[in-house]
């Protein structure tokens, strides 16, 4: 009876397109949305508001000093999952945190089983996702070199020269072109130049965990954009638990969802009114909040005729070397930048299917300036230049690949019914899996690219100190996948549901594989061109 009275007197919110979520994929889609459509847009974000710019280099101050951490308030009390990378919730989504580093993928990440027989075909090409990918570019503004053409094609010059190389890098570009290898500097979303009313970036490594000069895109410069112009309203600290299915139809009439900051742990009710509704959660809470709104209709949860929401989740997987060089590499300036080349993404034929990214940066570990020599006198002044100079004759550079892993059906996100938020709802259990070919080919992947980094060693007189694998799938997505089969995805390409015509699922959700890169600007790209779709609406 006290649910009953509470839903009546829920507050009720209206709006042409309410969007579920503030990351960086709704960030993009809802700027592109008030560009082009006459249309009240609503965005719901569980999460509080973030640090605002100009708090940021006193909060640094503060992580630097103490280990505090300088976001403040970015997660909620007991929104968590089993197997989740990062449970940060906040307005700006995990892109607050993120390295800005923006590769694309390549043409061959979104065929490959027409081109290698593994894995699965996405619905959309890279030749039509190419304007999109340089939209995204120009919208969060990307710093870039153009590869070689026939390694790294697209249609237009990036929107900012590539963040200048360091000496060591310059260094290391000698050493990779004497492999064999071409690399140039990784495509950052960092100002080379002034760029979207933000400064240039200082190269100085204060990237992580804030940039207290706004140089970095983050989402939160978006939004602020457009809450200032008053085309878009936010609504922070505001829990969405459930879509509810309209009743004679499959429209979504509502959202229901709960004020975090009105009632304590019982919250106050507020149901979201739409004529669309688009889910930008991420890879994690957006199958979560499908799968949560399951009822007498829909037992499965929406949008999952298929019984595909929360399947086919995706990533990839690094192997990493250290390599000693006979080079005087000097630590200390922009260490986050990386050469990077697509030239083991793009093979021509292969025997066994091996693809991966190759990144270069270089390593100070063990050759930092230090203030107690190995004798644990204290080092000052010249005597701490001399010891620095004299660890610093020979060089390390890292090298890392991510490599392309085949999800199963069955690497999924399910519903967790023994760990329950404080509203009672069931968390997400993430549990990430290799197809059967992709775990059959592991080894050889693995003992391939290690195999690589030993011959990189060798053209540089070098020899590799340590080298491993992060056991994990890196830059997770899907939960979602498009594609044109109902009965094997849950969204066609541009993102509508196939149950639900007036719901859409944008950005990493719909993922089809991680690819062989950092992904971000693949879910951005994927979400314009879904947003054209939204904008029709």
């Amino acid at each position: 009876m006290t649910l009953l009275r509470r839903q009546a007197r829920a507050e009720v919110i209206e709006s042409d397109i309410c969007i579920i979520g503030s990351g960086i994929t709704a960030a993009l889609v809802a700027e592109k949305l008030v560009e082009e459509r006459p249309a009240r847009i609503v965005v719901v974000e569980a999460g509080d508001d973030t640090v605002p710019l100009a708090e940021r280099s006193a909060h640094r101050a503060r992580f630097v000093a103490y280990g505090e951490s300088p976001w403040g308030r970015d997660h909620i009390d007991g929104m968590t999952a089993d197997g989740i990378q990062s449970r940060s919730m906040q307005v700006g989504g995990l892109a607050m945190h993120w390295g800005g580093v923006t590769p694309r993928f390549s043409p061959e990440d979104f065929r490959v089983k027409s081109l290698f027989g593994v894995g699965h075909d996405w619905p959309v090409a890279y030749e039509e996702l190419d304007p999109f990918y340089h939209e995204a570019e120009r919208r969060i503004g990307v710093a870039g070199e153009q590869g070689p053409p026939g390694l790294d094609p697209r249609g237009n010059p990036f929107p900012m020269p590539p963040i200048p190389l360091t000496y060591n890098l310059a260094l290391l570009k000698r050493w990779t072109d004497s492999a064999g290898i071409a690399m140039w500097s990784q495509p950052s979303a960092k100002n080379s130049v002034a760029y979207g009313g933000r400064a240039v970036c200082c190269r100085n490594d204060t990237c992580a965990p804030v940039c207290p000069v706004g140089a970095k895109y983050s989402p939160d410069f978006t939004w602020n954009a457009l809450r200032a112009s008053r085309r878009v309203e936010l609504v922070p600290r505001t829990l969405v638990r459930r879509l509810v299915v309209e009743d004679g139809s499959n429209r979504i009439a509502r959202a229901e969802a709960v004020r975090r900051d009105r009632g304590g742990a019982n919250g106050s009710p507020v149901h979201f009114r739409a004529r669309t509704f688009v889910v930008a959660a991420g890879y994690a809470w957006s199958p979560h909040l499908l799968l949560l709104s399951r009822s007498d209709r829909f037992p499965q949860g929406i949008a999952n005729r298929s019984g595909m929401v929360g399947k086919y989740m995706t990533g990839h997987r690094n192997v990493f070397a250290f390599v000693k060089l006979p080079l005087r590499l000097y630590p200390g300036m922009n260490e986050q930048h990386s050469l990077v080349t697509k030239q083991f993404m793009r093979p021509s034929k292969l025997d066994r299917y091996v693809r991966h990214d190759l990144r270069v940066w270089e390593s100070s570990v063990g050759r930092r300036p230090r203030l107690k020599g190995d004798d644990g006198a204290v080092l000052l002044g010249d005597a701490l230049l001399a010891d620095w100079r004299r660890r610093s004759t020979e060089g390390t550079a890292r090298v890392r690949a991510y490599y392309d892993v085949i999800p199963d059906r069955e690497s999924a996100l399910t519903l967790n019914e023994s760990a329950k938020n404080a509203y009672g709802d069931p968390q997400p259990r993430l549990t990430f899996r290799d197809s059967p070919e992709s775990a059959a080919l592991r080894a050889h992947t693995e003992d391939s690219i290690k195999a690589l980094f030993q011959r990189m060693a060798r053209a540089g007189n070098g020899e590799i100190l340590r080298s491993g694998v992060d056991d994990f799938q890196d830059h997770p997505a899907g939960g979602c996948r498009m594609g044109d089969d109902p009965a094997s995805s849950v969204v066609d390409s541009y993102g509508r549901a196939h149950d639900h015509e007036n719901l859409f699922v944008v950005g990493a959700p719909t993922s089809v594989s991680g690819g062989c890169a950092n992904a971000t600007l693949t879910f951005l790209a994927v979400a314009l061109r879904q947003a054209t779709a939204i904008g029709r609406e």
